[in-house]
């Protein structure tokens, strides 16, 4: 069982990025959009604390800086563009078996449990990824461009899928995104890269 809480960005500094500060209250959806190379899965990794970092990063009262690293990322979860896998099937690096309606929003059914790795394809991946990370529970995610290898059909579903999850479990998400669909369809908030500065932009809505 998850405790809702917000995750906040204090004065984060990253490559070149510098004091990058924001709140994603629990439930809601960030989306972090710039140019390619500008530092956006950069910064998610130093929330993860993957890499070194300046500033602060809290989740609820809790800071980044009094937990073990293993500990923080099974609270505040990466799902980076390129997942890695480490033995032959599926189900292996899943913890849990997976609710069935879970299965069925990604577009798989049990059996997907007995797959063998190496025969998945990218966007495949992508999906199981993402039921493998909130199979661990965290408190909150952070998403690097989680529906970049799917069709248009499976990204609307995936995205509905994570919504509902959001919301229900209260999660913070920060979503790296590139599609201006995308972002108007998911986001409560648009952050932009701007050379080193992180500015806030207009979420327009999309029809």
């Amino acid at each position: 069982m998850t405790t809702s809480s917000t995750l906040r960005l204090d004065g984060i500094g990253i490559g070149t990025l510098s004091a990058v500060s924001l709140s994603v209250a629990a439930g809601d959806i960030h989306c972090l959009s710039g140019p390619s190379g500008s530092g956006k899965s950069r910064l998610l990794r130093a929330v993860a604390d993957l890499e070194p970092h300046a500033g602060q990063v809290w989740l609820g009262e809790v800071a980044q800086s009094s937990l073990p690293a293993h500990a923080w990322r099974a609270r505040v979860m990466l799902v980076p563009a390129e997942s890695q896998w480490w033995a032959d099937s599926v189900g292996e690096h899943l913890p849990a078996f997976p609710a069935a309606e879970d299965l069925a929003a990604l577009g798989f059914e049990a059996s997907v449990l007995g797959w063998q790795v190496s025969r998945l394809s990218s966007g495949e991946k992508q999906r199981l990824a993402l039921l493998r990370a909130i199979a661990q529970g965290p408190s909150a995610l952070l998403l690097d461009e989680p529906t970049a290898n799917l069709d248009d059909a499976t990204t609307r579903r995936v995205e509905a899928w994570l919504m509902g999850h959001a919301r229900q479990r209260g999660w913070p998400v920060l979503w790296v995104a590139h599609d201006p669909g995308q972002i108007a369809r998911v986001a409560s908030r648009h952050w932009r890269i701007d050379g080193t500065e992180l500015r806030a932009e207009e979420v327009a809505p999309w029809r």
